[in-house]
């Protein structure tokens, strides 16, 4: 006789309607989305943003503002939570579901110490004083791995890094010891190091509890690392749902093929990606018929008529009516999706051959550590950038990363600022920056143009997007008949319609805004593009689509890219070469390929072990080097090598051997005479531990 196992976690038909005003019709956020979770399971829930992803979650605890209104079932062991009073939900919330929010830093309290916080939660919900209330609150610092956890309990949560504090909030989310944990994009905002690190707080915590998680993330590759089955959802309903190995090689919808070949990969270089095309429709205003027509390559009259039901096998269901089809004949996203042809570049020469365009040797820049409200007075420096070297060719795209504090913001406004630099050298095309007169300076700056990465932020509101794009030509001293003439062509270079020149920022989306901020960076036809993040805001679908725009402009136009990004499976698809940075020094640089297969700097080797693959089966066979703690103050100059503290190949070294790391800077070495590949470290072909 089958025992059947009754779900911990039971949603049925949620449904979340929010209120309208005189500007904006009521909106059907969420429409009846079904799931089950079932003990110690996790559940991954993806898609683009607007989909419903963080609505449901909240809807769950019922932490939704009181314009929401919310209908079907939630059920938790049975027990139903939906229209329960708040006072009975408050007993829940952190006893049996607890939440990690997207941001702590506005999650916390900012006036309450971390360990009173944590303690708290557990006095709420356990009969403990306070003194054994602050004990737990220790002991679970300590589990999440924050360093002399009963030192950090009376600190503020400023005075967190960003990592620390989510630690920490999942460190309260445990308190409990609850049935469910809700993590709600847990590791957006953080660099790939301390989001490894926190990916692996969760699922110690999660065995330590014994906790079913179900986790929110636009991260494709952090699904296929953390969760069991996966629910992919679009326009407020759920629209794929299955184990995740199978929907990650046999994905039954659409939709979800799209997003798994828009997603730039660590293992594969180079060529098209698939962009999903158009936006998602608007929630109050949807089209009769499937939500995702508009954009769906194989979408039919019949696909018009009606909005196909989730139905298939239990173990893997999906809403769309060529669901069979697409489970019998397992397509590869290019074969569905329209792919742009990436013409070859404009030039094949040798490197060595092509003339530079930036040269950079031994950047400094440092920035005053000031004290007091009247009489200011110098207490320290801040050392920014510290020793960085690159040089970028005609027609070659150089990755700048690196963790938030390394120094890519510094480096990138030292170029910009086209003058002297504190310390080192700066060469564009060929002249030195610390000479220009102003007159040479602005007529050097046409040939240096950068796209920002928030375009809303970037371009101006009031401005229709022709005259934004125009304004750089006119700025130059352009003719205003001839910048206006040019604006019919660049946009249709960026793919957009020259007819919605007279249009504003605020009508575009934002895949389309960055396509505008990069037709006005070309507008002066630039020997240098500097890209700072152009894509980190953007869904996997839309930044599939710039991505693709920027290949085919730099082969057509001999462009060559400066790209800041943190993202390196980004880089990995775009760049020709790759430059790491480690506070404010570059610590490893060279041909991408040469670097990401064998990278020489430990440094480089744990930043791309901790880039989760879009492939659980490749996830479940790699190894990851987690970094302890975060980078060190760059107020303080270290001696000898700066990553020292952090880095695993000198913790296993012996005293003597520690010797050059503790008194010596090394050197960017190259690793043989003609190798385009040269790290920073005293023992680069030292095995990790």
């Amino acid at each position: 006789m089958t025992t059947v196992t009754s779900p911990l976690l039971a949603v049925r038909d949620l449904r979340v309607d929010f209120a309208g005003n005189r500007k904006r019709a009521r909106t059907t956020a969420v429409r009846g989305v079904d799931l089950t979770l079932a003990r110690g399971e996790t559940l991954g829930i993806v898609g683009e943003s607007g989909s419903g992803k963080s609505v449901t979650a909240l809807a769950v605890l019922g932490l939704l503002p009181g314009t929401a209104t919310v209908r079907g079932s939630v059920e938790l062991d049975g027990r139903e939570l939906v229209g329960l009073p708040g006072n009975e939900l408050a007993r829940i919330r952190g006893r049996r579901i607890s939440m990690v929010f997207q941001d702590p830093l506005s999650a916390f309290t900012p006036v309450y110490r971390i360990g009173d916080q944590i303690a708290e939660a557990v006095q709420v919900h356990q009969k403990v004083d306070k003194a054994t209330g602050r004990r737990r609150a220790a002991e679970l610092l300590d589990l999440v791995g924050i360093p002399d956890p009963d030192r950090a309990l009376d600190s503020f949560p400023h005075e967190f890094s960003g990592g620390m504090r989510q630690r920490a909030m999942i460190a309260m989310a445990v308190a409990n010891d609850p049935d469910v944990l809700l993590a709600d994009e847990p590791t957006t905002a953080l660099d790939v190091t301390i989001q490894a690190q926190v990916l692996d707080v969760l699922r110690t915590a999660q065995r330590e509890t014994g906790a079913a998680l179900v986790l929110v993330s636009h991260d494709l590759g952090v699904i296929a690392q953390m969760a069991d089955r996966v629910a992919v959802m679009y326009a407020g309903r759920v629209v794929e749902t299955a184990g995740v190995d199978d929907l990650f090689t046999a994905p039954h919808h659409p939709y979800t093929l799209g997003l798994i070949g828009a997603v730039p990969r660590l293992d594969r270089a180079g060529g098209p990606l698939v962009p999903i095309p158009g936006n998602p429709p608007a929630l109050n205003a949807l089209p009769p018929g499937c939500p995702f027509a508009a954009r769906c390559p194989l979408a039919t009259d019949e696909c018009l008529v009606a909005e196909p039901a989730l139905a298939g096998p239990v173990d893997h269901q999906a809403a769309c009516i060529r669901a069979a089809q697409l489970a019998e004949t397992r397509p590869a996203p290019s074969d569905i999706y329209p792919v742009p042809v990436i013409p070859p570049p404009a030039t094949a020469a040798p490197r060595a051959t092509l003339p530079p365009v930036l040269t950079i040797s031994s950047l400094r820049k440092t920035f005053p550590v000031l004290k007091g409200n009247v009489f200011k007075r110098k207490v320290g420096e801040v050392y920014a950038v510290d020793g960085v070297s690159l040089d970028i060719r005609r027609g070659e795209t150089l990755g700048l990363v690196g963790e938030s504090g390394s120094g890519k913001s510094t480096t990138l406004f030292e170029i910009l600022a086209l003058g002297k630099p504190e310390g080192g050298r700066i060469e564009l095309l060929g002249q030195d920056t610390a000479t220009l007169t102003r007159s040479a300076a602005q007529q050097l700056r046409g040939q240096l143009q950068i796209v920002f990465q928030d375009p809303m932020a970037s371009l101006d509101p009031r401005m229709p997007i022709g005259d934004i794009i125009a304004e750089p030509l006119q700025a130059l001293g352009t003719d205003r008949a001839v910048s206006s003439a040019r604006i019919p062509a660049l946009l249709s270079q960026v793919g957009l319609e020259p007819a919605h020149a007279s249009r504003y920022p605020h009508e575009f989306s934002g895949g389309q805004r960055q396509r505008i901020s990069i037709a006005r960076a070309l507008a002066v036809s630039p020997e240098l593009l500097v890209l700072d993040e152009p894509v980190s805001a953007l869904d996997v679908s839309i930044q599939a689509g710039v991505l693709n725009l920027l290949q085919e402009l730099k082969a057509s136009l001999g462009l060559a890219y400066l790209f800041v990004s943190h993202d390196l499976s980004v880089i990995r698809h775009l760049a020709d070469r790759v430059s790491v940075m480690y506070l404010g020094r570059t610590v490893e640089q060279g041909e991408i390929s040469a670097v990401f297969a064998a990278p020489r700097h430990p440094y480089t080797r744990a930043l791309l072990s901790a880039v989760p693959l879009p492939d659980p089966a490749a996830e479940r066979t790699r190894t990851r080097l987690l970094l302890p703690g975060d980078p060190p103050s760059p107020t303080s100059r270290p001696t000898g090598c700066a990553f020292r503290p952090r880095c695993p190949i000198y913790a296993a070294l012996g005293a003597e051997q520690r010797t050059p790391c503790e008194t010596t800077p090394p050197a960017l070495t190259e690793a043989a005479p003609e190798a385009d590949h040269a790290a920073a470290c005293h023992y680069p072909t030292a095995e990790l531990v």
